[in-house]
C-alpha cells in the first residue's frame, strides 16, 4: 500500500487467488493477465464463458419472475385490444428518457395511441401528481404508465384510483412495506419480489415488461389479426444500454449482456435520436460505455437541468429528421448552458464550506440553489472528500429540494425513506447510492442530525482514507493494441465491473502540453526507453498538474487505466494518469484486501 500519492491516496492492489489464475488458464486457454482480472473480480469458475460472452439468450431470465409482471401485460394487451390512448409518465433523467421512449416506440411500432408526460424538475420535481396524473386523465388516457417513478406515489395513484383509471408502475427505485394501490407494481426491488433482478434500471425493468407483453400479444393471435409483424426488441437494446450506463447501475449479470448487445445495436445507428447525438459529438469511432455516460447522457439529461424536460423523451422517440436535430442541438447547447451552471454552484459552495466539510456526512444548504445542477455538484464533491453529499435548494416559500450522493457502504436511498417515514421529509426515495427529496427548510438542521446519527452507527466506513485500488504491475512496453484488446475481454466495464487500473514504474516525463486550459498530455519514458503517451484530466490546478509541470528528472509511478485513440484510421493506446506516487519501486508491495 502505497501512502505518498501526490493526491493523497492510498494505493492499494487488489487480492487474487493463485489457484484461480491456473485454472483459468488450463481450462478456458486464457492467458496470465486475463486469469489475473478475473480472479480479482472474484469470477466464478461456472460464469467464466457468460462473463466474457454476454449474450441476451443465454442471461435472460423468464420476465414474469418479476412481481406483477404478467398482471400487467395482460391489463396492457386489454387496453390495446379495445384501442385505449395510453399514458406513459416518465421520469426526467436518462433512465426515466429511455425507459419512456422505449415504450412509446414499441407502442408506434404496433399503431397504438399514447402521450408521454415528463414533469418539469423545477416546477414540478420527482415523480406523479394529482395534476399530472388529471392532464393524463382529461386527454383520454384510459391507463397509466409510471417509469423510472410511482414506486412510492400514494397521491398520485390514489387520484388516478379514484377517476377509474389504472396505474402500472415499471420502476427499480427502493419500496417501503406499503405500496400504493396501483393496479400492478413491477419493481424488483420491491421488498416482497424474489427476481434477484435488483440490478436492473427503470429501461431494462421495461425491457423485461415489452417482452412479456410482446409475449401475450403473441399468443393472443393478436400481431396476426391486425396483419402485422412483431417488434423485434432486441433493437430497443441501445436505449437500454443508455438508462443502464446512465443510471451507473452494476453491470452485472443480465445488465452485461444488455449493454454488451446495446452497444452494437448503437454502432448500427437504428435510432435516429442517439444517430444525430453522436454526429453532434463528432464520435467517429465505435461508440463505447464512455461515450454514453460521458457524452450522450449528459446531453439528454441537460434538458431536464434547464427547463426542457420533454427534450430527452423526444429526442429518443421522434423519427423526424428535421425535429431530430432541433432537439439534439439544443440538447448539445443546453448541456454547455449546464457545464455553466455547475461550474458557479460547486465554486460558490466550496467557497462557503464552513463545518459541513468536517462532517462524516455533509449536509449543505442555501438559498436558491439551481435544482438542475445539485446531483452533479453533489457528486463532484463526494469525490473530493469521499463522503455522502446532500444538497438542499431552500426556495422562498419555505420548501428545500435536495440530491444526495453515497459512497460504498452507506444507503441513502433507505436512509431518505426512513426520514420520510419519521415525518422529517415531505416525500423522496431512491437507491443505495443516489436520491432525493423535498423538505420543510424548519426540518432542516433535524434532518441534518438524523443523517449524522444514522452514519454514526457505520462503524466501518473510513471516509478520510482515499483509497485508489489497483489492479496490476505492468511493463510500458504492454501499451500496445493486442494487451489494450486482452484487457477489452471484459468489457463493458463499469459500476460492479471497473475498468481495470495499472501501474507504470519509474517512468519520467520528457515533455508536457496543457490542453484546453485544464489537460495536460504527457510524453513519458521508461528505464527501457519505452515512450508512453499519456494524459490527465481536469488536472491544471491540482497536484497531479503541479507534479507533471514540475522541470526535474525525478522518476515516479503513475497509475490509471488504458484508453485507445483512434483519429484518421490510426490507432494508438495511451495511458490516462488518475494518481502519482514518489516511491521508486512497487515491486514488494504486499496486495491488500479490497473490503
Amino acid at each position: 500500500m502505497i501512502t505518498n500519492s501526490v493526491s493523497n491516496k492510498n494505493w492499494i492492489f487488489k487480492k487474487y487467488n493463485e489457484q484461480d489464475i491456473i485454472f483459468f488458464k488450463e481450462n478456458y486457454s486464457l492467458d496470465e493477465l486475463t486469469s489475473k482480472l478475473l480472479s480479482i473480480r472474484n469470477i466464478k469458475k461456472e460464469d467464466v464463458q457468460s462473463f466474457l460472452n454476454p449474450s441476451i439468450k443465454n442471461l435472460l431470465p423468464n420476465p414474469e419472475i418479476i412481481n406483477d409482471m404478467q398482471k400487467s401485460a395482460k391489463r396492457t394487451m386489454h387496453a390495446i385490444s379495445k384501442k385505449h390512448k395510453i399514458g406513459i409518465f416518465g421520469d426526467y433523467d436518462v433512465d426515466g428518457a429511455s425507459a419512456t421512449a422505449l415504450l412509446a416506440n414499441f407502442f408506434n411500432s404496433i399503431n397504438v395511441s399514447y402521450e408521454i408526460y415528463i414533469p418539469d424538475r423545477k416546477k414540478e420535481g420527482y415523480g406523479p401528481s394529482a395534476e399530472s396524473f388529471k392532464k393524463l386523465i382529461d386527454n383520454g388516457t384510459k391507463l397509466i404508465f409510471t417509469v423510472d417513478c410511482g414506486t412510492l406515489s400514494f397521491d398520485a395513484i390514489n387520484f388516478a384510483s379514484n377517476y377509474k383509471t389504472d396505474v402500472i408502475v415499471l420502476d427499480h427505485h427502493q419500496s417501503e412495506i406499503n405500496l400504493p394501490k396501483a393496479y400492478s407494481i413491477v419493481n424488483p426491488n420491491r421488498l416482497d419480489d424474489k427476481s434477484n433482478l435488483k440490478y436492473l434500471c427503470a429501461a431494462g425493468v421495461v425491457f423485461m415488461f415489452l417482452i412479456s407483453l410482446n409475449k401475450e400479444l403473441r399468443q393472443s393471435g393478436w400481431f396476426n389479426k391486425i396483419k402485422q409483424t412483431e417488434p423485434n426488441l432486441l433493437e430497443y437494446l441501445d436505449l437500454v444500454a443508455l438508462g443502464t450506463i446512465c443510471d451507473v447501475v452494476p453491470l452485472v449479470g443480465l445488465n452485461r449482456a444488455i449493454v454488451s448487445q446495446g452497444l452494437k445495436i448503437l454502432k448500427s445507428k437504428k435510432n435516429l435520436g442517439l444517430k444525430t447525438l453522436l454526429d453532434i459529438c463528432n464520435i467517429q469511432s465505435k461508440p463505447n460505455v464512455y461515450h454514453i455516460g460521458y457524452l450522450l447522457g449528459p446531453r439528454i439529461n441537460a434538458g431536464g437541468r434547464v427547463g426542457k424536460s420533454s427534450h430527452g423523451a423526444n429526442l429518443l422517440i421522434s423519427n423526424n429528421p428535421k425535429d431530430v436535430f432541433k432537439l439534439a442541438s439544443e440538447l448539445d447547447n443546453f448541456n454547455k448552458e449546464r457545464q455553466i451552471l455547475e461550474k458557479d454552484v460547486l465554486d460558490k459552495i466550496l467557497k462557503n464550506l464552513g463545518g459541513e466539510a468536517h462532517d462524516p456526512a455533509m449536509v449543505i444548504h442555501g438559498k436558491n440553489l439551481h435544482e438542475g445542477v445539485i446531483g452533479i455538484v453533489a457528486s463532484r464533491i463526494k469525490d473530493i472528500f469521499n463522503k455522502p453529499v446532500i444538497i438542499i435548494s431552500e426556495d422562498n416559500n419555505g420548501i428545500g429540494k435536495a440530491s444526495a450522493r453515497s459512497i460504498n457502504g452507506f444507503d441513502i436511498g433507505s436512509v431518505i425513506i426512513s426520514a420520510v417515514q419519521e415525518n422529517i421529509l415531505i416525500k423522496g426515495g431512491g437507491h443505495k447510492m443516489a436520491g432525493g427529496f423535498t423538505i420543510k427548510n424548519e426540518n432542516i438542521e433535524k434532518f441534518k442530525k438524523f443523517i449524522l446519527k444514522r452514519f454514526e452507527k457505520l462503524n466501518n466506513i473510513n471516509t478520510k482514507i482515499k483509497p485508489l485500488y489497483l489492479d496490476s504491475v505492468i511493463a510500458p512496453t504492454a501499451l500496445n493494441i493486442q494487451f489494450f484488446n486482452k484487457v477489452n475481454t471484459l468489457a463493458p466495464f463499469g459500476s460492479g465491473n471497473p475498468e481495470p487500473k495499472f501501474v507504470l514504474e519509474n517512468m519520467k516525463s520528457v515533455n508536457n502540453k496543457i490542453v484546453k486550459d485544464k489537460h495536460i498530455k504527457s510524453v513519458l519514458v521508461g528505464l527501457d526507453g519505452t515512450t508512453v503517451k499519456s494524459i490527465a484530466f481536469n488536472c491544471v490546478e491540482n497536484e497531479i498538474g503541479a507534479y507533471l509541470l514540475k522541470k526535474d528528472n525525478k522518476l515516479f509511478n503513475i497509475a490509471g487505466k488504458l484508453s485507445l485513440n483512434e483519429w484518421q484510421g490510426q490507432s494508438n493506446v495511451e495511458f490516462i494518469i488518475d494518481d502519482i506516487s514518489v516511491n521508486k519501486t512497487l515491486k514488494n508491495v504486499v496486495p491488500s484486501s479490497i473490503g
